[in-house]
């Protein structure tokens, strides 16, 4: 790949994702198998103003020895140093990017009550840290590097390195690098999402009604203060910064207990290092009720199960079919990229910035205001080529959101 563009790649996140400020912490965590493209990163954060950057390296085959060979007394507490590494960068007001690249079936063959377990550990003990991601009190980003697994997985047919590379290609062109001023063309991008929010909210929807051939006929209530955002997030300190790189989504809240009827998934969902796949999911009065899938539904089970608010929704995320990300055809078992390839919704916690005000509301607050909470937070694709949404405002008028699975607006 041309060291050119990964410096564009790498400029791009540190100066747009995160928005680095000077002396500023960057806290990176990263696969070690992408170590060249992490130091990048970190050289720019620091020509950039960044007072330090600190890496958490994670790889996966260490990951998947641990959860094949460890007593099952490790997945019952997570690690303090690595709770305080997290949580006290936090406080400290650190920038955090994700390089999330993961090879979709790394865990398939490994007991998904351990998986389960352990990442309910985690979110517990990380739950400051989500909170205040989640809040915007911290400026974050999720993007992806390609790692030899992954890229076999998108690419099965082609050997490792031609594999990679083209993977590498789909990423570029996604995030925008391969125009000749990224940073230019993510302004334009931004603005072009800012258009969708305005009119979304200038309606003020009550209820959101998906249709498909999938078998997808679902109403989900909407918070009469509910807010459509997308594009670029600000911390709570004025500061700009993208949560995802790519992102084509605009996205609010459902009501917490206004969800009824059923939604059929339209991608693969990549959770956990285990693939789960064909599956639908049942709601009345929120709460889901009935769940089905071909594959991985013991996974599916235990995301449902994690908590109270496991088994309620937090997100509502309207994506066109006809989008960047889903004219390439390219399935990336990666909910990042899939996600922004499709309408979505979320399983779990609400993010409070979607309800007026939301952002200095506590927990109690956002309840009342319609909003779920959760240890979990995970999207799940449901648009497709022939989704209709119908809207009705609180005044009682129904306007077409999508037609043919695009927006009709």
């Amino acid at each position: 790949m041309d060291k050119k563009l990964l410096e564009k790649y790498a400029r791009l996140l540190v100066k747009t994702g995160v928005n680095i400020q000077k002396n500023q912490i960057l806290v990176v965590q990263s696969p070690v198998e992408v170590a060249d493209f992490t130091r990048m990163v970190v050289e720019l954060a620091y020509k950039e103003g960044a007072k330090d950057v600190q890496i958490f390296w994670k790889d996966e085959l260490s990951t998947k020895m641990k959860y094949t060979y460890a007593p099952d007394e490790v997945f019952e507490e997570y690690p303090d140093w690595q709770k305080e590494f997290y949580n006290s960068y936090a406080r400290k007001g650190a920038a955090f990017l994700n390089i999330y690249a993961s090879d979709p079936e790394l865990l398939k063959d490994i007991d998904p009550e351990r998986v389960a377990k352990y990442q309910k550990v985690t979110n517990i003990a990380l739950k400051e840290y989500r909170d205040r991601t989640m809040t915007n009190q911290n400026a974050w980003c999720i993007a992806s590097v390609p790692t030899v697994a992954w890229a076999k997985k998108v690419y099965p047919d082609l050997p490792e390195e031609e594999a990679v590379e083209s993977l590498w290609q789909a990423i570029l062109k996604t995030v925008r690098v391969d125009q000749e001023d990224p940073v230019a063309a993510w302004e334009e991008h931004k603005r072009n999402l800012e258009k969708r929010m305005e009119f979304l909210n200038s309606k003020k929807f009550r209820y959101l009604h998906y249709k498909n051939s999938l078998g997808t006929d679902l109403v989900i209530e909407l918070p009469e203060n509910h807010i459509w955002t997308g594009g670029a997030d600000f911390t709570q300190d004025g500061v700009a910064f993208i949560a995802n790189m790519p992102t084509e989504e605009v996205f609010t809240l459902p009501k917490r207990d206004g969800v009824n009827g059923k939604v059929v998934s339209s991608m693969p969902l990549n959770y956990n290092g285990s693939l789960i796949d064909d599956f639908s999911l049942t709601f009345k009065d929120g709460k889901i009720v009935d769940f089905t899938a071909a594959k991985g539904y013991d996974s599916l089970k235990h995301l449902i199960n994690t908590d109270e608010g496991s088994a309620y929704l937090g997100e509502v995320a309207l994506v066109p079919y006809d989008s960047p990300i889903s004219n390439l055809k390219i399935l990336f078992y990666n909910t990042l990229f899939d996600e922004n390839a499709s309408c979505h919704l979320a399983i779990g916690k609400a993010y409070s910035p979607c309800i007026k005000g939301g952002e200095k509301m506590t927990p109690e607050e956002l309840k009342k205001e319609g909003a779920n909470d959760s240890l979990v937070h995970e999207d799940f694709m449901v648009g497709t080529a022939d989704l209709e949404i119908m809207g009705t405002t609180f005044d009682g008028e129904e306007i077409p959101v999508f037609i043919n699975g695009n927006f009709a607006f």
